[in-house]
Formats: structure tokens, C-alpha cells, sequence
């Protein structure tokens, strides 16, 4: 879900030059899905869109490979700033899409018609329920279920124990009185309570999605809600969910460290304060670790708390973590051939079959999988924590299909929020006037 780390470039034309490169050696047919060349090898390409991992997915390349001689795989990043969806477009537009590519959930649908329907694959009888309802069209599954991915307050566990005298117990905090009484024993020591990080994906995609998503374990209804957005029939300013999750967010404004200069921090900020231990908390997701763990250097313990949204602890929301897949991988069929396809199918039959395949989804990419079968623990604490509320039943399920433009819009609608540009009213219309204009 973390839009902007996109640290690689890699252009339409670069791509096109492997794909001629590979051609002269010998390739029989040719497509920017890769190659099938004359001595029955095949080429396969497979666009990422998870940045963090790269480095990880091009070694589970290697192991594939090593595994599966006669297939080649080639990870193909998507750019700095670019999103999947418009990395993928462009790639179809040359007549060059990569032979798999891996996207946010709400871009599965504007591709179904390009991809391959992967309702028969012998993954789908393990995938984890409801994990593949969001890419399912008239019966038809058309994604990999590829990550799930949680989000919420990241707490130190070491600063919130030192602020409690004693050890820290995350069932102690299920209401939004209980987080404030938090924040003022963790400031009580000397440390800032969390620090809020402005980028409008975190904002707008993440804490407002809460709005959304808290309305109801239904998510029918949560649906419905989205609907009656749209149609003008909701109003915002004296939503319950709303109210409460704003209020949780007025705390926030209130104990951030950056409370003199809200709109001035970045994402990398963040993690060195928490795992530093200046600050308690950090509102971020599970796909944080590798940098909290670069700046922690006493091997500390992290943990998730679920952002409460009123001083009962029974209502939905409070003691559940916003948590669903948040990365898909398809198949092209418009270039690619059936043997680049039949290997598509193969490297993810190895991701969840395979012991190098689940390593590599686990312990080396830190990846909560989708998928029953796979026992493996998750070796970091983050996305332990993810695992555990998932086994509890305690999840409210991430809106993973909002509008492409919606975290830039309304993250910026946030932003002036967090700023005290506009106040509660001001942004509740703001949020409502976007709505209306989505076709």
C-alpha cells in the first residue's frame, strides 16, 4: 500500500531494449512479456510494484530459476512516483506488458479483460477466506493473492513500558480515553507520545479509509456507505465513526512531536523517532519493519494497537486492525504465449508450494501470506502482530479498492486538517464533495 516508495526507475524504452537483446539470441517469438526461444526456454517478466522487497524478489528470481531450469525471470520495478496502474498501462500501451504484474487491488478490474482467469489454480483452495473476493468478476478470480498487509498505532514496546512502569499490555488500550491516558504517561517521562507523518497516501488512503471501513463488520454495508456517499445521501459532520476516528486524530494533532510543524515531516522520519525510542508511537503499517529496524539498535519489541474511535470498547473498530491483501499478481494473455503463461502459473504455484518459495515470501520479503498452507511465523514483530489479530478474528477489513486519485485528494483534504487550515466541518465537506464527483 505505501505509494511512494518507488525507488527505481526503469523506462518504456529500457524495457523494450531487453526484449530486442533477448530476440537476437536466438528468441523465436517476441513479446514484452518476454521470450520462448527455439531450444524450449522461456523468458517471463514480472512487474513490481512492492520497492522494499526488489531485492529480495530478483534472488527469489535466481532460486526459481535454479529450481526450474529453462524459465528466466526478470523483475521489472516500477518508477520512482509512478503508480502500477499507470506502469502497466503505459507497458500495454508500447504492446510490451511484462508477462505478470503485480498491482494494488482496485486496479485488478481494469485489466481482467487482458489477464488470464485463475479461478481453476490449485492456490485457490488454500488462499485464506475472502482473500480473493475483491479480484473475483461474474465467477472469475483474475489475481494472485500476493501480500496481506495491516495497519494502526506501531508502538515501542520499551518507551510504553517505561511510561507505564511496568510491561506495556496492548489489550489495556480499547477506547479513545484510554490511548489519551497513554499519551500523557509516555510525555509524563520526558518522550513525545507518536509522531504523525503527513504524506497524503498515509493520510488519505490509510486514516481516512478508517472512516470508511469502521462503519460496520458488514461489508455490505460498508459498501452501501460508500454508495450513499456518492449520491449525496450522507452526512459526514454528524457521522459517529467519523466523529470518533476525528477525535482520535485530534489527539494525535495534540501529542505529535511535530506539533509546531506538522506538514514538515517525511515518511523516513518516522521510523528512526520510533525506533530511536523518542517517541511511543507511530501511526504506519506492517511494511515499516525493515526501516524501524535499521534505526533500532536494542533489538526492541513492536507491536500493533488498533486506532479506537470511541470510549466503548464493545463498538467495531476498537479493538480491531485494519488489515486485507494489498497486492495482486496477474497474467497477461494479450503477448504473452502459452509457455510464458504456463510459467507465469508455475513461479506462483512455487511461492506457495515451495520451501524456497515460502522462505522467500516470509522471511526474506517479511510477507503476511494469504494462503493457509503456509505455516511459517513471520520473523518480524510487525507482521507477527498482523498474524496474531488475523487468528483472533480481529480485523476490519482495509478499503484496498478506493478511487486511484482518492488518497492524493482527500490525503491533501488531511493535510489541511492536520495543519488547522480547515476545521471538522470544512474537511467533512471536502470529503463529501469528492464523493459526489466519482463516476
Amino acid at each position: 500500500m505505501k505509494r511512494e516508495q518507488k525507488w527505481m526507475k526503469l523506462s518504456v524504452l529500457s524495457l523494450i531494449m531487453v526484449v530486442m537483446l533477448s530476440a537476437c539470441g536466438g528468441a523465436k517469438t517476441e513479446t514484452g512479456s518476454g521470450s520462448s526461444s527455439s531450444d524450449g526456454d522461456v523468458k517471463i517478466t514480472l512487474l513490481n510494484s512492492k520497492a522494499e522487497i526488489n531485492t529480495q524478489l530478483e534472488q527469489a528470481a535466481k532460486d526459481f530459476q535454479a529450481e526450474n531450469p529453462g524459465i528466466t525471470l526478470e523483475i521489472v520495478p516500477v518508477g520512482n512516483g509512478q503508480s502500477p496502474f499507470e506502469k502497466a498501462s503505459a507497458l500495454y500501451a508500447s504492446g510490451n506488458p511484462t508477462t505478470m504484474m503485480m498491482l494494488d487491488t482496485g486496479d485488478v478490474e481494469k485489466f481482467k479483460d487482458r489477464v488470464l482467469d485463475l479461478t481453476s489454480e490449485k492456490w485457490m483452495k488454500d488462499a485464506v477466506e475472502n482473500s480473493t473476493s475483491a479480484t473475483t468478476f461474474d465467477g472469475k478470480n483474475y489475481a494472485f493473492p500476493f501480500s496481506i498487509e495491516g495497519y494502526g498505532f506501531i508502538y515501542n514496546q520499551q518507551v510504553l513500558d517505561q511510561a507505564v512502569g511496568g510491561i506495556f499490555d496492548s489489550e489495556s488500550v480499547q477506547t479513545t480515553a484510554q490511548l489519551e491516558e497513554l499519551f500523557q504517561k509516555v510525555a509524563a517521562t520526558g518522550k513525545s507520545p507518536l509522531i504523525v507523518s503527513p504524506m497524503d497516501w498515509s493520510l488519505g488512503a490509510h486514516y481516512l479509509g478508517l472512516a470508511y471501513g469502521g462503519q460496520s463488520p458488514d461489508r455490505t454495508k460498508v459498501d452501501q456507505f460508500i454508495s450513499d456517499l456518492k449520491e449525496g445521501k450522507v452526512d459526514l459532520a454528524s457521522n459517529t465513526v467519523f466523529n470518533g476516528l476525528m477525535d482520535t486524530f485530534d489527539l494525535m494533532k495534540t501529542y505529535n512531536i511535530d506539533k509546531a510543524s506538522p506538514l514538515s515531516g517525511t515518511y523516513e522520519r518516522g521510523p528512526e523517532v520510533l525506533g530511536k525510542g523518542e517517541v511511543g508511537i507511530w501511526f504506519q503499517g506492517n511494511w515499516a519493519w525493515p526501516q524501524i529496524h535499521s534505526f533500532d539498535t536494542a533489538d526492541g519489541k513492536y507491536g500493533f494497537l488498533p486506532v479506537p474511535v470511541s470510549d466503548n470498547p464493545d463498538d467495531f473498530g476498537n479493538t480491531q486492525i485494519s488489515a486485507a491483501v494489498s497486492k495482486r499478481i496477474l497474467i497477461d494473455k494479450e503477448k504473452s504465449t502459452p509457455a510464458q503463461q504456463e510459467a507465469a502459473k508455475k513461479f506462483l504455484d512455487w511461492i506457495v508450494y515451495e520451501a524456497k518459495g515460502q522462505d522467500f515470501l516470509v522471511n526474506q520479503a517479511t510477507i503476511i501470506p494469504a494462503f493457509s498452507n503456509i505455516t511459517l511465523e513471520p520473523a518480524d514483530p510487525l507482521g507477527k502482530s498482523i498474524g496474531d489479530y488475523i487468528k483472533a478474528g480481529k480485523i476490519e477489513e482495509s478499503m484496498s479498492t478506493l478511487p486511484a486519485d482518492h488518497w492524493s485528494k482527500l490525503g491533501a483534504s488531511m493535510q489541511k486538517y492536520l495543519a488547522d487550515v480547515i476545521d471538522r466541518k470544512g474537511l467533512a465537506k471536502e470529503i463529501q464533495d469528492y464523493w459526489t464527483k466519482v463516476k
